[in-house]
């Protein structure tokens, strides 16, 4: 379309437009840009925020601490969903034996056999642990004064049999700790590495066993698990000598450290 104006004077006109805000060159409706100036400026829209997420412990916390009986909190642990290793596992393995007993005995976690059954220590290693106690007079079948109360750290198996995670221990340790509240033993016996990690913060079972320490205000005493013995025969002359020590302690003989 001609306009009349010649290069020089068109190029001239452009410039000038640009120097006034001109950004379009065609456009549905005249635009005032004085007016524009004058109009406020809406603040730059923030990318919305996600909430954080639930904090497991939290949660864990909240539902142990609500927990008024060991039924109850056995059904509050079948009801936790923050722990993954319940999606992998057959079985919530609570616990076992005599609830009033006066020595509550802690593992690591459930293996092949106790998730299965749902129940802990029933494999092997579960066999040898009750033939250790028996020669001492004490069984999970048995009557409070010489009955045993047993659970894990962990109440679920964790895939391939594989060590406890950090996070997952954190989470159960509320769970435990008001598990251990609710029982009420007397005494407190840590099968193996795993359990005196999570109850004691301290791992070196080799150095830590046969030696009384303190959980939840209660005298433990670390000991060599039973799958350990399994694998090393020769350790249980020290294993002997620990059952005698926790043996000592609930007949009360003052020799007893």
């Amino acid at each position: 379309m001609d306009t009349g104006l010649d290069f020089h004077t068109a190029k001239a006109l452009l410039e000038w437009q640009v120097e006034l805000g001109v950004s379009e060159a065609i456009g549905d409706a005249p635009v005032n840009r004085y007016e524009e100036e004058t109009q406020p400026v809406a603040a730059p829209q923030s990318p919305p925020v996600s909430p954080p997420a639930d904090d497991p412990v939290a949660g864990a916390r909240a539902a142990a601490t609500a927990a008024g009986t060991l039924e109850a909190l056995c059904t509050a642990l079948a009801a936790f969903e923050g722990c993954d290793l319940k999606r992998g596992a057959r079985s919530l393995v609570f616990a076992d034996g005599t609830p009033a007993a006066r020595v509550m005995v802690i593992g690591e976690a459930p293996g092949r056999d106790e998730d299965i059954r749902g129940k802990p220590f029933v494999g092997r290693a579960g066999q040898l642990l009750d033939k250790m106690f028996a020669a001492i007079g004490l069984g999970r079948d048995r009557a409070a004064e010489h009955g045993l109360y047993i659970t894990n750290v962990l109440p679920w198996r964790p895939p391939q049999n594989r060590d406890p995670q950090p996070e997952e221990v954190a989470m159960m340790l509320p769970f435990l700790h008001r598990h251990i509240e609710l029982a009420a033993p007397e005494v407190i016996v840590l099968m193996g590495n795993h359990s005196c990690g999570a109850l004691l913060g301290r791992k070196g079972i080799t150095r830590l066993r046969g030696n009384w320490a303190e959980v939840a205000g209660l005298p433990a005493l670390p000991m060599f698990h039973p799958a350990f013995l399994l694998r090393n025969p020769a350790a249980k002359r020290e294993a002997w000598r620990d059952l005698l020590m926790l043996q000592a302690r609930l007949r009360g003989d003052p020799a007893d450290g």
